[in-house]
């Protein structure tokens, strides 16, 4: 059994719900608390061992390439400011020389397409693949749960999640087998946004895999599948086929979608009561603004959603 030592972050996508805000800046680098989203993932491989960081990038996201690299002038002018702190907080941040690559996906053909883009860089390994626009809130880091599966099962590793029935068809749905533990178990099938009432079960994928290389000769020949786009889901339900084994992890902690304006609001809210120095702040300004009998302001029907997600976030805070 080959150790993960590589990930794959695809951020060649667009952001085209985040417009105008992503005009000119990666919807990657968008910052939940006083950190960009790229960052957070990021940091949940790095938690998990991972050695080397291989960003599947677009045009305009050389941002990303620059946040992960020195700025001298920056670091020379906190340097002779005495900004101690901030200094070492880059420090850490920073990836180790050689650590990290890019490549480029020239054409918006799909995840597994960018996915396809890095096998010269991940070569004859099993890798992670970890998408940005979901942000795990837990601890241990979803990757570092699904690595430990790894570690006694081998094979493919998929993060799964628990949803209402009614919302499967959004999402891929996977068929549950034989247990491994309490985290574990065997997938015995994989249905990508499956009719209502054909869904195998209520468990979802959830943006976080462990992969191995026979994946890329799947996507290699694989044809463009929903919305016209080669799907990292069709090659894996190929490789499932084909005899490899493929595992689910129930991981414990709170997912936050931040491809969406509501996800990425409560990942925000999350992330900042978490926060050792603003959580206290921030639960007593969220109390006032969300305390029972209190108007809600006339802003759509996203209000009414955020409400009920942040009453859920400060219950899990009090608990």
């Amino acid at each position: 059994m080959k150790k993960i030592r590589k990930a794959v972050f695809p951020v060649a996508g667009l952001g085209t719900r985040f417009l105008p805000a992503t005009k000119a800046v990666p919807k990657e680098m968008l910052t939940v608390i006083d950190r960009p989203v790229i960052q957070w993932v990021v940091d949940e491989a790095r938690e998990a061992g991972i050695e080397h960081f291989i960003f599947v990038t677009g045009r305009n996201k050389g941002v990303i390439e620059d946040h992960f690299d020195r700025q001298f002038e920056l670091e020379e002018t906190l340097r002779r400011r005495g900004k101690t702190q901030a200094l070492e907080m880059l420090e850490r941040d920073l990836p180790q020389a050689g650590q990290t690559s890019f490549t480029r996906q020239q054409e918006p053909k799909g995840l597994g397409h960018a996915v396809w883009c890095a096998r010269e860089l991940t070569g004859e390994e099993p890798f992670a693949l970890l998408l940005p626009d979901m942000l795990i809130q837990g601890r241990p880091g979803c990757l570092k749960q699904m690595i430990d599966v790894y570690e006694q099962t081998g094979g493919n590793i998929i993060a799964v999640e628990e949803v209402h029935p009614e919302e499967v068809h959004k999402y891929g749905s996977v068929g549950m087998g034989r247990t491994q533990g309490d985290k574990a178990f065997q997938i015995t099938s994989m249905v990508e946004k499956p009719d209502p009432g054909k869904e195998p079960s209520n468990l979802i994928i959830s943006g976080r895999y462990i992969l191995q290389p026979e994946i890329f000769d799947h996507l290699a020949r694989q044809k463009p599948g929903a919305g016209g786009e080669i799907q990292i889901t069709d090659a894996m339900i190929a490789l499932l086929e084909s005899g490899q084994d493929f595992w689910g992890v129930k991981y414990e902690g709170e997912t936050y979608d931040c491809g969406s304006k509501l996800g990425f609001l409560s990942a925000n809210i999350a992330f900042g009561l978490a926060d050792g120095h603003l959580g206290p702040m921030l639960h007593d300004i969220l109390g006032q603004i969300f305390k029972p009998g209190r108007a809600a302001p006339a802003a759509g029907g996203m209000h009414g959603n955020l409400r009920e997600k942040v009453e859920r976030i400060l219950s899990r805070t009090a608990a």
